[in-house]
């Protein structure tokens, strides 16, 4: 049995637009060249903040790969402007990802475990990687806060596809 379906590699990435960190607008689908989306679990989620300190580590190489970085969860703008503030992320934060947009994207949800986790269900992680044509290139959704890519080799992986022209895989009927 399945609850969700997942993000097609190859497919367009859907129009989902949030309200960032800051004020603005983040929609994937509508920014320009190659671009990187992080979903996480929210302010509750102490393994995020961890990963998210690596990926605001290597800000920079993806900028200078050419690859914009940007990040959502199914936080309130409250508690995404709190996270930004406390661990100075430089990427775009945006919030309120909902539970429609959280399926759409094909990401797992989860419910929270007591009213101290949190007050919502949200997302585990997702990190989707967006070419030039809006297209999803590489996809990778994760059912725990454990399970997620190596960053480094996000960014080598992005680096290779731009540079030879790489195309998208697993996309076999």
């Amino acid at each position: 049995m399945t609850r969700n379906s997942k993000l097609a590699a190859g497919t367009s990435f859907p129009k989902l637009t949030w309200p960032t960190v800051g004020g603005g607008a983040l929609d994937v689908s509508a920014m320009a060249g190659w671009r990187l989306l992080a979903v996480y679990r929210g302010k509750h989620c102490p393994l995020c903040k961890r990963y998210f300190k690596t990926l605001d580590g290597l800000l920079d190489d993806f900028k200078a790969a050419g690859v914009a970085v940007a990040a959502v969860s199914a936080d309130p703008r409250e508690k995404a402007e709190a996270d930004v503030a406390e661990q100075g992320w430089r990427f775009p934060v945006g919030y309120g990802l909902t539970i429609d947009q959280m399926r759409t994207l094909g990401l797992y949800i989860s419910d929270p475990r007591s009213a101290q986790e949190t007050d919502r269900p949200f997302a585990e992680p997702g990190l989707f990687l967006v070419n030039p044509h809006g297209n999803a290139q590489v996809v990778d959704v994760s059912n725990a806060p454990f399970a997620r890519p190596d960053l480094q080799m996000i960014l080598n992986g992005a680096k290779t596809i731009i540079e030879k022209s790489y195309p998208v895989r697993g996309t076999h009927a």
